[in-house]
């Protein structure tokens, strides 16, 4: 049920509001007047206000303006019964759903009741959406070396300046261009990446800037590239290192004049795109062995932002683990999971060549492998690289998805098995569960030790 806040000091108008809203089943609330009305606003929770104009004290407009500056976001539909143009002018610049003039027309009143929670609605589901979608792209890191490139991040973000990103595969350097153009003033406009590693060098010119009809045998139509099409936004070039030498030349004409020209065509078009660039290379190292133009180098690199490798930064693991635990469990259906202690340690303690990716891809294992709501370190020796590779056979094996989660429930509940020697007793307790639901799963997978009694079964 909606909660709708009448703000008059004319009591009649209050008591037929009343009567209207709570007839098509709103609940409704009072003030007699500006100040009440902020004192209900901060202490409850409103969907709408219905606000007068004229009133002692406080008028409607002044109300108004409070919220705004508390960034109360909530439709406000203002109300008077000498309204002027002037008035509604204003009320509309200070973020009013609607102006009414009494006396209130009924079925009027009631449509821009329901037009304003509609658009409120919309409003906060787009919130919602926005934030989910930025979620995916959240940097996670509270170590100062984290810190230090989310501070460089605030600060080149809001100019056009190019960036360009450094550090090993699988650290987020995407995350990171992602977060420059989210805070940059192009938020609104494209963002295009382009990884170049992937793409032959063939037809990395075509892809950069398309082609006209027939410039080159397949092409049966024109094509616009990935600058046309970033164009007032974003351009990410991933991997650039791996581009091909004369696609280099075409991409430093392009910053450096703001046009393009398509493969087989002869008009000059211009492009207005921010370019992130990002590598796992060395290009200082790739410019001496001849591989990368050194006045390309210096116009991609105006600020250089290095990602540092997972090692470099333990202390986030634990953070990243909870977020990717908790993210897997969400997008699964599964009940919530948790890491024990013992098992974040283990984690914070490996290599990691892969990564923040392999670690995600890590733990994400770990929560699929476990039947129950905790991991431990048993499941990590058989979960993690340089272990056991139980899981990576399981997976290899194929078959639908069911019968992959009842392969390695049946191989975690023998690995259970034999760390507590067959003692039903210990292996149920470790697993969280009932002996008799012990005894059922271990019908179910034939789970047997021949020649051996079950120590816990008396």
């Amino acid at each position: 049920m909606k909660t709708i806040l009448v703000v008059d000091d004319e009591k009649g108008v209050r008591d037929s509001l009343k009567m209207v809203l709570e007839f098509e089943s709103y609940e409704v609330q009072f003030a007699e007047n500006g100040q009440e009305a902020l004192r209900q606003l901060a202490a409850a929770r409103i969907d709408l206000v219905l606000l007068d104009v004229k009133m002692a004290g406080m008028d409607g407009l002044e109300v108004l303006q409070k919220l705004r500056e508390k960034s109360i976001d909530l439709p406000v539909i203002m109300v008077s019964g000498h309204g002027t143009i002037e008035t509604a002018v204003e009320a509309t610049k200070l973020g009013a759903f609607d102006f009414l003039s009494k006396p209130l027309d009924r079925d009027k009143l009631l449509v821009t009741v329901r037009n304003a929670l509609q658009v409120a609605k919309l409003a906060e589901d787009n919130r919602k959406l926005r934030e989910s979608v930025e979620g995916k792209w959240q940097i996670l890191g509270a170590s100062a070396k984290m810190k230090e490139i989310l501070a460089v991040i605030e600060r080149v973000a809001p100019t056009d300046v190019r960036v360009l990103i450094t550090g090993e595969n699988g650290t987020g350097k995407e995350l990171v261009a992602r977060a420059i153009q989210r805070l940059s003033k192009r938020s609104n406009k494209p963002f295009i990446e382009v990884n170049c590693a992937a793409i032959p060098s063939e037809l990395i010119e075509s892809e950069l800037f398309g082609h006209e009809k027939g410039s080159f045998t397949g092409a049966t139509s024109q094509r616009i590239g990935k600058f046309e099409q970033a164009d007032g936004g974003t351009l990410f070039l991933d991997e650039i290192g791996d581009m091909s030498f004369r696609a280099q030349a075409k991409v430093l004409r392009a910053l450096e004049e703001g046009t393009i020209e398509r493969v087989g065509g002869t008009k000059v078009i211009s492009v207005d795109v921010r370019v992130i660039a990002a590598t796992n290379k060395n290009l200082e190292e790739e410019i001496k062995k001849g591989n990368f133009r050194d006045d390309l180098y210096h116009r991609l690199r105006v600020i250089p932002v290095h990602v540092p490798a997972l090692r470099e930064r333990r202390d986030d693991i634990p953070l990243l683990v909870k977020s990717f635990v908790d993210d897997v469990c969400m997008r699964n259906g599964m009940a919530r999971k948790a890491l024990t202690e013992e098992a974040l340690r283990r984690l914070s303690t490996f290599e990691w060549r892969g990564n923040v990716r392999e670690l995600k891809n890590t733990v994400e294992r770990l929560v699929i492998l476990s039947p129950g709501t905790t991991i431990d370190i048993s499941l990590l020796d058989a979960g993690v690289p340089g272990g056991r590779t139980d899981a990576d056979d399981l997976i290899g094996r194929g078959g639908t998805f069911q019968e992959f989660k009842e392969r390695a429930e049946a191989a975690f509940i023998q690995r259970q098995l034999e760390i507590h020697k067959w003692n039903i007793s210990k292996t149920a307790e470790a697993l969280d569960i009932q002996r008799s639901h012990l005894y059922t799963k271990m019908k179910r997978y034939g789970l047997t030790k021949e020649g051996e009694p079950d120590e816990g079964a008396s």
